[in-house]
């Protein structure tokens, strides 16, 4: 059958190039275009259009960058139809996505949809468009099973694909990683500022002058691997900056620093103590507080539903706020009880096998509407 996957950033491309690995397994004649990133490109996707041409992050930057958003939203539809798949699979990236979704649908087009749109934060209503025009809901927290159920749409839970990450580089050597980056004779302050450079621009400059005092560790940059070391070296100040090594990173940092979103959750899973900051233009600060109804920002918040991690929004994701909250991070007994919460949060979210579920579920769904028997379903 022949898919056609969007994701529109980094942890995007990293869950939808372990769903194309999977899927290789269950259909032999699997043939994958897409829009995303180099994971995908690598796990098997002929790409139409990377990602990185999509990164805006706020309601102002979205409105700076509309001209762009049209002719990307009129070149993937151009795309699919030539491609002519059998299933389109739509990856995160809800406001893009959900465009994709009503337009594909209205072509006749069948709609699988992995890491829904994280309506329950904010405008519900787009629940009408998930039952619209989404043929299967692939959720991935415990609680978006329940929060579907009440506004009559059954999704599929299928776990976090995060833990599939986890496992699959749960071998990389520490040590290894330490010397071939020059590291290891003191501690690391790992700094996660995001992936999109709006976020960066604004975030990491507050995170390097909040370590700066730090001098008995190493500060280290988590670089996306969408941008280029030269949008990054006016900021650094002379910390190290690595790329394409998160997760080993944060296996080998005392603690890390990280920029609300998916890395959050990452970086409790490998079990790394964190702040959480987040910080954005003051218009589109505005406008999210009047749309999100949420208590927290941070997804380990969230789902254990309580501050398990300290979270700096806007005016408090200062250099002051920030520094303080490390050196809390460096007391033991809050290291232990964050360790706690961690041991917690894993056994809420359950077993690795995300990737494998959703794509028999993707296939076996598939092939019914097809009207082929299919051995996935049970």
């Amino acid at each position: 059958m022949k898919y056609y996957l969007i994701a529109g950033e980094a942890s995007g491309d990293l869950h939808a190039s372990n769903l194309i690995k999977a899927l290789k397994l269950i259909d032999n004649d699997a043939d994958f275009r897409a829009m995303g990133g180099e994971a995908m490109k690598e796990a098997g996707a002929i790409l139409s259009k990377h990602y990185s041409e999509m990164s805006f992050m706020g309601f102002v930057e979205v409105l700076q960058n509309l001209g762009t958003i049209r002719r990307t939203f009129d070149f993937i539809k151009k795309d699919i139809q030539t491609f002519d798949p059998t299933a389109v699979v739509l990856i995160d990236f809800s406001g893009f996505n959900l465009r994709i979704a009503k337009w594909a649908h209205e072509q006749g087009i069948m709609i699988h949809y992995y890491i829904a749109p994280q309506v329950w934060a904010s405008r519900s209503s787009r629940v009408e468009k998930i039952r619209a025009y989404v043929d299967h809901l692939y959720v991935t927290l415990p609680f978006e099973l329940e929060f579907y159920r009440k506004h009559h749409y059954e999704a599929n839970f299928v776990g976090h694909p995060l833990i599939d990450a986890m496992a699959s580089n749960s071998e990389v050597d520490t040590n290894q990683f330490l010397g071939d980056n020059q590291l290891g004779d003191r501690k690391i302050i790992a700094l996660l500022p995001g992936s999109r450079k709006q976020e960066i621009s604004r975030i990491l400059p507050e995170l390097i002058k909040a370590t700066k005092d730090f001098t008995d560790f190493d500060i280290v940059v988590a670089g996306a691997p969408s941008q280029t070391l030269s949008f990054y070296e006016p900021y650094l100040n002379g910390s190290k900056i690595i790329f394409g090594k998160t997760q080993q990173l944060l296996r080998a940092a005392h603690l890390a620093v990280v920029t609300s979103g998916t890395a959050t959750l990452e970086t409790a899973l490998i079990g790394t103590p964190q702040v959480v900051v987040y910080k954005t233009s003051p218009i589109s600060y505005a406008i999210g507080k009047r749309i999100v109804t949420l208590k927290y920002i941070s997804l380990v918040n969230l789902i254990l539903d309580r501050t398990a991690v300290q979270e700096l929004i806007q005016n408090e994701c200062s250099p002051r706020k920030i520094k303080t909250a490390i050196s809390k991070l460096l007391d033991r007994t809050v290291r232990e009880r964050m360790a706690q919460d961690y041991n917690e949060l894993v056994k809420v979210l359950g077993d690795s096998g995300a990737s494998e579920r959703t794509a028999k579920a993707i296939y076996a769904n598939t092939r019914k509407l097809l009207g082929q028997a299919s051995d996935f379903l049970d």
